[in-house]
């Protein structure tokens, strides 16, 4: 009895590929060259005039006058002295004040976007942002000014309506501007903050 046929197995293609979600992207950081050229310039001289200086003491010279005036104030003054602590104090506010530098990504005028592509970033201005949901607000019936402020979490609006009843105004608003704040994209999109109230009487 002769065995049956067997047939190859066909492999199928393996289904393209899903594209990947947009991920979040982190805020911009800002690159600080002010801060960081003002204290490579100023550790590079201090660097510099001291390094002049030990040479100087090593040719046997004596040192300079700034460094003997301020070794005897270290010498004499006390940990309690009124300069002493101001000093230190300066000195540490300066500390503080590199490290919020180097820890925090600054740029908070830039609002991070959904990246579609891991190679892609893109963020949104504030002011653009604002300006947009500005003229989607006065677009809808009954809204005379609006001012818009657009914070990292928070985008805050306060609007005028000059007829209307303030609950339809209000409920329009925040329709028109829940829609507009998802449509920008923005990697967190703000909380709508609304207000709305009546023009105040001149006079």
């Amino acid at each position: 009895m002769s065995e049956p046929p067997t047939s190859t197995p066909t492999l199928d293609k393996p289904p393209p590929a899903a594209s990947p979600a947009p991920r979040g992207s982190r805020r911009f950081w800002s690159p600080r060259r002010v801060p960081a050229a003002v204290v490579a310039v100023l550790l590079v001289a201090g660097a510099c005039l001291l390094l002049y200086d030990v040479a100087a003491v090593r040719a046997h010279r004596p040192a300079m006058h700034w460094r003997r005036a301020l070794a005897r104030q270290l010498a004499e003054r006390q940990l309690d002295d009124t300069w002493v602590l101001v000093g230190a104090g300066v000195a540490a506010a300066l500390g503080l004040w590199l490290i919020v530098l180097a820890v925090t990504p600054g740029r908070r005028g830039l609002l991070p976007m959904r990246r579609p592509h891991p190679d892609v970033r893109a963020a949104l201005r504030r002011e653009a942002a604002a300006l947009l949901l500005r003229d989607r607000a006065l677009g809808v019936s009954g809204v005379r000014s609006v001012r818009v402020r657009m914070r990292r979490r928070t985008a805050d609006v306060r609007a005028v309506s000059h007829f209307r009843d303030l609950d339809d105004v209000r409920a329009d608003l925040s329709l028109t501007l829940g829609e507009s704040i998802r449509g920008l994209g923005l990697d967190r999109p703000p909380t709508l903050s609304l207000r709305v109230a009546r023009p105040g009487r001149k006079g």
